[in-house]
């Protein structure tokens, strides 16, 4: 049967080991031995041999303390086969770490390999912002990271310019970024949306800054005293 449907939805050929199905899904290569850290519940589809372990007793801890405030589960995903993620219809957003790290927001992230370091840190250069610290996580090494975006995101480079980010529209930055926070008061504030107080930080250096085509209701970063 040929179509446009079968045309623009077929599975795709077999390339990296992540790569976009669309712009909602990423699609995994799954190999023995290279183990997948992924949302839970984010399994749509797979193809093969996978098994799915949610929260394993290597990621317990961390999950517990995972700096979104409500916790973000994953499961760890093995075998091989191709495997297809999603998240609630969002747009996926997949890159290669060769040596780099990552700061991400937790709501946002979708699946990493198993083989990249992960950790809960301060964001350095915002230790106080509204009286109390923001914390985000750090991902580095080599390896594959897909991250959620709330539609189409812009990724912005911040070797042509300071660039300043709304706080509830931050998806990803590269760790290493001289990062500045910002006070303004926003308009919206006095038309009923909001105090009128908002925050945004600011980015310059040899990198990036991925943001999203909407806020978070809730904030961007956990707040710890």
């Amino acid at each position: 049967m040929q179509s446009p449907m079968l045309q623009n939805f077929a599975q795709t050929p077999i390339q990296d080991r992540m790569s976009n199905h669309g712009v909602k899904i990423a699609k995994v290569m799954m190999q023995p031995g290279q183990d997948l850290l992924a949302r839970a519940g984010s399994m749509i589809a797979y193809t093969g041999l996978i098994d799915f372990n949610p929260n394993p007793p290597q990621i317990a801890s961390m999950v517990r303390s995972w700096a979104s405030g409500e916790g973000v589960p994953l499961m760890i995903a093995t075998g091989q086969g191709e495997l297809y993620l999603a998240d609630y219809g969002k747009d996926v957003v997949i890159m290669q770490l060769t040596g780099e790290a990552l700061s991400v927001n937790g709501k946002n992230i979708l699946a990493f390999d198993q083989s990249l370091q992960w950790n809960i840190e301060r964001v350095k250069g915002v230790s106080m912002l509204s009286g109390m610290g923001m914390f985000n996580v750090v991902i580095r090494g080599n390896g594959w990271v897909a991250l959620t975006s709330k539609g189409t995101p812009a990724v912005l480079d911040t070797r042509e310019a300071p660039t300043y980010v709304d706080t509830d529209a931050l998806v990803a930055f590269t760790e290493g970024l001289s990062v500045q926070p910002k006070r303004t008061a926003r308009f919206g504030g006095l038309i009923g949306r909001g105090s009128g107080e908002a925050f945004q930080l600011g980015f310059s250096g040899q990198g990036f800054v991925v943001v999203q085509p909407s806020e978070d209701a809730r904030p961007t970063f956990a707040a710890r005293g």
